[in-house]
């Protein structure tokens, strides 16, 4: 398993991904400034613009691929800051299979205030991995005022109706799930009732700990269950400990996704 691990890293590094610096036209970002919710939180919105045929990635990125990652230093008079994640499309090329997005994303971002009466002055970047035939590390910079007057913003209201379904929007009941050890981490199952008409092509589970890598999950449908087995190993290739309430569970399919919270023990 630690083999697995390591070839996966090693896709990162091969000889096909090329300095961000030769391509500095692949990705542009826009800054959507959004408005003030009635809670006194802001609603914002990063667009990324890719060149035609290129895409970049969700956060689980699938076999091989860099995930987003959002940094805020620098900002003033804003607390926490979460993102929300449009459904992605799954991509086969050579063999791979990756999730993510093409040509474009807008990435709503909700924004805590520690002053609900001031502008936010929000600075940073994303780093993100673009890939056509080639895969590039890319870092895109933003620096901008989101005053408390903002507009609700068309493209931000359509990247948040995007979203996965929840449990209860589903109907499905709660994930029950066994874990197991092996040699250098966990096995965990993940099971919950599906009927047979709906599709889930892909189950994506992810530990909730970006120190732990997971492989793709192995499915299996029975008796009007879904089951998807998974093995996790941590980077350290340690032991470990599994909150069993950040286990996340994303079906995706050909007309819909849907994302799971947590699981039971079995």
């Amino acid at each position: 398993m630690l083999k697995k691990l390591v070839a996966s890293f090693a896709l990162l590094c091969t000889p096909h991904m090329l300095p961000a610096q030769s391509y500095d036209n692949l990705a542009k970002i826009e800054v959507l400034p959004g408005w003030r919710m009635a809670d006194g939180s802001h609603m914002a919105g990063l667009r990324i613009t890719l060149q035609p045929g290129w895409k970049t990635y969700w956060r689980a990125p699938g076999d091989a691929g860099i995930p987003p990652h959002f940094s805020f230093e620098g900002s003033n008079n804003i607390g926490t800051v979460v993102p929300h994640w449009p459904v992605p499309e799954v991509f086969d090329q050579d063999g791979q299979r990756t999730i993510g997005y093409h040509d474009s994303v807008v990435f709503p971002l909700k924004i805590a205030a520690t002053n609900t009466d001031a502008p936010l002055h929000m600075t940073g970047q994303i780093d993100i991995g673009v890939c056509e035939e080639i895969c590039i590390p890319v870092s895109l910079h933003f620096d901008t005022l989101l005053p408390p007057e903002g507009k609700r913003d068309a493209a931000i209201v359509a990247a948040l109706v995007n979203r996965p379904l929840t449990a209860g929007e589903a109907t499905l009941g709660p994930v029950t799930c066994t874990i197991a050890q092996i040699a250098d981490g966990l096995q965990v199952t993940a099971s919950l009732a599906l009927p047979e008409t709906s599709m889930a092509g892909l189950v994506v589970i992810e530990s909730g700990s970006p120190d732990v890598w997971v492989s793709e999950a192995d499915i299996t449908r029975t008796n009007g269950r879904l089951q998807a087995t998974v093995d996790m190993v941590h980077i350290s290739s340690g032991p470990f400990a599994l909150d069993r309430s950040q286990l996340r569970m994303t079906l995706l399919g050909a007309s819909q996704a849907i994302e799971l919270q947590g699981c039971q023990g079995n």
